[in-house]
């Protein structure tokens, strides 16, 4: 197949429409998962959300809207066990996230024949995504940065400091509880992307590289989407090209450009530190 000649497939351009949306969003949730530590907790959120698709596949509900409402439903179980019912939070997240997966399996098995694009879900395929997903995707997009352009000081207060927001008579816990709702959207509408097993790595992996080349939450923000769509859209050329599952290259991708970034951070840092030391030295 040529280079060029992708770009005249429909499927090829709603990947990139696709990889474009995703990357703005999972940007912006990704960058307040990383800032608050909120890792392991998105981890549950996209393993669980196999519950809903189960009970979707089974039901003959859409899987997508399906395992939407699981999803928020289990991030406001966590968000709910481990601020008012005592238990530590890495004990709700394990529990909801055996759960929801231990559900979706006793449905998908429970399903007379063979669970239809299971592994889609699973292990992702953006070539797959249709006219609809992309809309969700830059609906997603277009309200988060309206609420993070009008609220983010609020949403960075109560993240970093909820007693001292509550000085403030934020809303501290609608807040908490609105931004688990997104991160769990966001999951859920990014699953094409590159699937429940895999999901965790572009709510991180981007931002983590970003972070290392500032600590402004905007400044952030929009590096990872540049990086998180860059790293998509050479993941989807290199796995059409080598014939192999476009989820799992856009991965791969995104981790080498992190260990580039890396690199050129540590020599950058390991220069600037040997021309201090130099002009440190009395003469």
């Amino acid at each position: 197949m040529e280079f060029l000649e992708l770009f005249s497939y429909t499927f090829f351009q709603n990947a990139l429409l696709g990889c474009l949306f995703a990357s703005i969003a999972c940007g912006i949730i990704g960058s307040y998962v990383v800032v608050r530590r909120l890792v392991f907790i998105s981890g549950g959120i996209t393993h669980a959300s196999l519950g809903g698709i189960g009970m979707g596949i089974y039901f003959g509900w859409n899987p997508i809207f399906a395992a939407m409402a699981f999803s928020i439903l289990s991030a406001f179980g966590i968000e709910w066990l481990s601020s008012r019912q005592g238990v530590r939070e890495d004990s709700a997240i394990g529990s909801l996230w055996s759960l929801g997966m231990a559900i979706g399996i006793i449905f998908i098995y429970l399903k007379p024949g063979f669970a239809p694009n299971l592994s889609d879900y699973l292990f992702g395929n953006i070539l797959t995504i249709t006219g609809s997903d992309i809309i969700y995707l830059a609906i997603l997009s277009v309200i988060l940065i309206a609420v993070f352009a009008l609220f983010g000081k609020q949403i960075l207060f109560t993240a970093f400091d909820p007693d001292f927001a509550k000085t403030r008579n934020l809303a501290v816990r609608t807040i908490k509880y609105t931004m688990m709702m997104f991160i769990a959207i966001t999951i859920v509408l990014s699953i094409r992307l590159v699937g429940i097993v895999l999901l965790m790595s572009i709510l991180t992996i981007p931002q983590m590289t970003a972070n290392l080349f500032t600590s402004n939450f905007t400044k952030m923000i929009v590096l990872s989407i540049i990086i998180g769509f860059t790293g998509c859209v050479a993941g989807l050329f290199l796995s059409a090209i080598l014939d192999v599952p476009s989820g799992v290259f856009i991965i791969f991708t995104q981790i080498v450009v992190f260990l580039i970034a890396r690199l050129i951070v540590k020599r950058r840092q390991r220069r600037e530190y040997k021309l201090s030391s130099a002009n440190n030295i009395p003469e």
